[in-house]
């Protein structure tokens, strides 16, 4: 009997994670505007009873897929009793109502966290971040259960088995790009928290940065992975050979992700020197926007994509009034507050300040650029002006020349000194690097591909560019000191945090490079016995069979690919039809490798014993989800460095009293 509740069970815990979710954010709030240490205290606990529920909710629903309960709907439309379990298992937030179910448990557990690793700072501090996540959290959980009911039951006409999973959410992608993706949007809302809070409590100082840092690194690293795991699954998924199509769901990921990353930097500036705190709040603002901008696109119904949850206009409408009532909230403390803790801090045009706001204007540029080609055909569309289409020439002729003008300051940055700094000390820095960037970029190329391309010298120049100052710095670093290991550990993590991340970009720009001009394709027609050369391999289909799989059945192809050294080994690219669903899909197979991938997709059934066949040799493109790997590690070892979890001597006191720290109160009175 009581596995038969286990929905009602579910749905019983997010209401009562809804009433936790509004105390968490009236009564901390209310306490820290009237200094009740009674009322800031509720926090911590109605966070983690939050969490708690919300767990109990998610658990919920998974049971009821492993059990198969086709009364439940989003079960029933989601899901096949001949489904393997683990496909069962992602299946959970395969689609819309279970997705926004596990973006609110992510938030409460970010919420939960940023309550819990954060009993160093002010007490009003803390309570404000954590009830204005309550105000968030809150807004998820009504729209939950107001549109997205994951527990809406069929009953009493429930179908006797499932409608079945996507097919092309059945693999191994769906199991961990939705999940990484989500963290680092939700992610983004503590930063955004930290912001609004710093306003509220006017302490926009070099503290609120330091505490907002390692929160901001973190959710960027997630989206990164998320990113870079979207990426990887679109290319050996669709069947395609493709990494990104500038969907316009691939574009709302991209979007809070360099706003991120100009977040991030901004974040550098504000707590090294003090400037930039207006921008730093605007950029936190615009951020986490972003993100709820992303789940409206994908939750709408506005777009039509392999990625988006196609629904009703009532989801999306909720959505769209929780980011107006977001941004223009915001907005409003920004306005009211921010004028008055804010100062000019001065540098000149040749400093790291001034190179770090050129990269800051340069990523909003690319967010901009970005926004306007995704929502302005949606907005025509809307406004009933006609349809049209905006495609990879319009982005690839603003995004590649923005991205190679970023790389310039890239360079120059890191080895720049704060405030300001001679032009002849600069150039003496960087100079050699210079020259061995534009020699290597020209140079290169010669040795290993099919024939000399200006546009992957230019991206070979720019990524050397980017790295090898860096290294001319850490080696002086080292030579400065004693000795070397001294010098290598003066460098602090954050440092290798950047270095990290900035060679993690200059491997994905090799690899967008050389794969993007340097990529052979061939689409044939082969019958068994048939060979086709490509790339100094020679492909020969063996022989085609049918196998059945757990809710499939396939046509599998074996190839057998020689080397020019005689060398050879096998590739079975297939042909499904999903049982449930009558839908075919495209598997691929690919041989991987740290310099090049072959890539074999089978097409139709051409009807005398042949098949349409493409084949792809495709050099470097593993180094694309390479750097995407680098510029996530070099967030987490940011997050871990331990001056940010530091709170300066004279600011202790003030914080066990739970009032504003001295660095915060000259702030407001400067």
């Amino acid at each position: 009997m009581l596995t038969k509740m286990i929905p009602e069970i579910g749905h019983f815990a997010l209401i009562i994670a809804l009433l936790m979710a509004i105390i968490q954010a009236v009564v901390p709030l209310a306490g820290a505007a009237t200094r009740r240490p009674l009322w800031m205290a509720f926090d911590r606990p109605m966070a983690a009873g939050q969490f708690v529920f919300l767990a109990i909710a998610y658990a919920c629903l998974t049971a009821s897929y492993m059990a198969d309960d086709f009364s439940v709907a989003t079960v029933a439309n989601n899901s096949n009793s001949l489904l393997p379990w683990y496909y069962k298992l992602s299946a959970v937030w395969g689609n819309h109502e279970g997705s926004v179910l596990l973006w609110s448990l992510m938030l409460s557990a970010w919420g939960l966290l940023a309550s819990l690793w954060s009993r160093r700072l002010p007490r009003d501090m803390v309570a404000r971040v954590t009830g204005i996540l309550g105000l968030i959290g809150a807004g998820f959980l009504l729209f939950v259960l107001v549109t997205s009911n994951p527990f809406a039951r069929l009953l009493p006409n429930m179908p006797e088995d499932g409608t079945d999973l996507n097919p092309l959410l059945q693999d191994f992608g769906l199991v961990v790009h939705p999940p990484m993706l989500y963290m680092g949007y939700v992610g983004f809302s503590v930063v955004f928290a930290f912001a609004i809070a710093a306003l509220l409590g006017g302490r926009l100082d070099a503290a609120w940065t330091r505490w907002a840092r390692p929160w901001t690194n973190a959710a960027w690293a997630f989206l990164t992975v998320g990113i870079a795991l979207g990426s990887w699954w679109a290319y050996y998924e669709l069947g395609w050979g493709g990494w990104w199509f500038w969907d316009p769901v691939e574009n709302a990921s991209l979007l809070p992700w360099l706003a991120g990353t100009a977040l991030i930097h901004s974040l550098a500036v504000t707590e090294k020197r003090g400037s930039f705190k207006s921008w730093t709040v605007l950029l936190a603002i615009a951020t986490f926007s972003l993100s709820l901008m992303g789940t409206f696109l994908v939750r709408s119904g506005v777009l039509t994509s392999v990625h988006a949850f196609a629904n009703d206009p009532s989801r999306g409408l909720f959505i769209l009034v929780l980011l107006a009532i977001t941004v223009t909230l915001s907005l409003l403390v920004f306005a009211l507050r921010a004028p008055r803790v804010s100062h000019k801090v001065g540098f000149t045009w040749l400093s790291r300040d001034s190179l770090l706001l050129v990269n800051n204007i340069l990523l909003v540029i690319m967010t901009v650029t970005i926004l306007l080609g995704t929502l302005y055909p949606l907005i025509l569309d809307a406004l009933g002006l006609g349809k049209i289409s905006v495609g990879p020439p319009y982005f690839n002729s603003l995004f590649v020349p923005l991205t190679a003008i970023m790389s310039l300051f890239m360079g120059l940055g890191p080895v720049a000194r704060w405030k300001q700094m001679p032009g002849r000390e600069l150039l003496s820095r960087v100079w050699l690097s210079g020259v061995a960037a534009l020699v290597l970029g020209a140079t290169i190329p010669l040795f290993y591909g099919p024939e000399w391309n200006a546009k992957v010298m230019l991206g070979m120049m720019l990524a050397l560019w980017i790295v090898l100052p860096m290294v001319r710095d850490i080696v002086a670093r080292v030579r400065a000191s004693s000795s070397v290991g001294r010098g290598f550990k003066k460098i602090s993590l954050a440092h290798w945090g950047m270095v990290l991340g900035h060679l993690g970009i200059a491997v994905t720009m090799v690899g967008v490079a050389v794969v993007s001009n340097d990529n052979i394709e061939r689409n044939v027609r082969m019958a068994p016995g048939d060979s086709v050369e490509m790339a100094g391999y020679t492909f020969t289909l063996q022989n085609l069979r049918e196998r059945r799989g757990p809710n499939y059945l396939a046509d599998t192809a074996t190839l057998r690919v020689e080397r020019e050294n005689g060398t050879h080994f096998m590739m079975r690219p297939e042909k499904r039809l999903y049982l449930a669903t009558g839908m075919p899909m495209t598997q691929v197979a690919l041989r991987a490798g740290f310099t090049r991938d072959l890539y074999v997709a089978l097409g139709e059934d051409l009807g005398d014993g042949s098949w349409a066949v493409r084949l792809q040799y495709k050099p470097l493109v593993r180094w694309l989800w390479l750097g995407g790997l680098l510029m996530a590690a070099g967030g987490v070892i940011a997050v871990i460095d331990k001056r940010y979890r530091r709170v300066p001597a004279r600011d202790r006191h003030a914080e066990r009293a739970g009032a504003a720290p001295a660095t915060a109160s000259r702030e407001a009175t400067a």
